[in-house]
């Protein structure tokens, strides 16, 4: 049997839900691969590049930054799944203005995401907004510092559904990120120069979670029961409304790119970072029949 590691480096389903389907389903066993699913979110890049990850945002950035040169297999979606989360008195994206938000570091993935779309709502994330930079985990300590006052808004991943965090707390939804700002963020990717891009493991993992990707398209069911243990506050009615909302009209069934919408995330990303922008079709894994 191959093996390969196979990391996530960020928590909630946009990172896990895909493996985790291919795991539990026995796909990975049915291709003759062992997937060693690891939590890479403390990993520094270079950890990281010794195995293939979910991470494709994360990848891009380095690739645009650092040189090195991942090469992306299968794309799970193109719709970042991030909100901008509100407190009681923060209703709207504009009323961010001379606010604090909680966010990403700039220089990461989700944080660059979240500045391309502030500006696309006219504002200037230097000085229009006080960013208080942290180390997301699940965001509940986001929460807490929105009751307490401390911050006014706060951008969240997937750990949690912000809807239903802002019905329960009296806050509000100001925007998700995925309605903005389209680019290819988890997948599978690797860096060729540690794992070749004909890897018998590789080509095995990428079979896997594609197979995945269609259980999650074709069986809404299962999709939802997995779905629901990433997200345990939610009731049965509620995991359904979010799979419906932000997982069955994005997540893709083949696993293909959209070179298109690729080619203008790397423009965009490269403009937000002041570095040279890059061909998608030299990053990702053309479109297969």
């Amino acid at each position: 049997m191959h093996t390969i590691d196979l990391s996530y480096v960020g928590h909630g389903y946009h990172e896990e839900l895909v493996a985790y389907v291919a795991d539990q389903e026995g796909y990975y066993e049915d291709e003759g691969v062992h997937v060693a699913i690891r939590d890479g979110v403390g990993w520094k890049t270079e950890r990281v590049r010794h195995g293939a990850t979910i991470g494709l945002g994360r990848a891009l950035l380095s690739r645009l930054t650092d040189g090195i040169g991942w090469k992306m297999l299968s794309v799970n979606t193109h719709r970042p799944l991030f909100w901008f989360l509100g407190n009681a008195d923060v209703t709207s994206m504009a009323d961010l203005r001379g606010r604090r938000l909680a966010v990403h570091g700039g220089h990461t993935a989700p944080g660059c995401f979240a500045r391309i779309v502030m500006r696309k709502y006219g504002m200037d994330p230097d000085r229009d907004v006080e960013c208080v930079t942290r180390v997301p985990g699940d965001y509940q300590m986001d929460l807490r510092r929105l009751r307490d006052g401390s911050i006014d808004a706060a951008y969240v991943g997937s750990t949690l559904s912000p809807e239903q965090v802002a019905d329960e707390e009296g806050f509000h939804l100001l925007a998700w990120v995925g309605d903005h700002f389209q680019i290819p963020t988890v997948g599978v990717a690797v860096d060729p120069t540690h794992i070749p891009l004909e890897s018998p493991a590789l080509q095995a993992l990428v079979r896997a979670n594609e197979r995945a990707l269609r259980t999650i398209a074709e069986q809404p069911g299962l999709a939802v029961d997995y779905l629901a243990s990433f997200l345990q506050r939610l009731t049965r009615d509620e995991v359904q409304q979010h799979y419906e909302r932000y997982v069955a009209p994005y997540f893709t069934p083949d696993g293909q790119v959209d070179l298109n919408i690729a080619q203008q995330a790397i423009d965009a990303v490269a403009a937000e970072l002041g570095v040279a922008p890059q061909a998608a079709d030299a990053i990702y894994q053309p479109q297969r029949p």
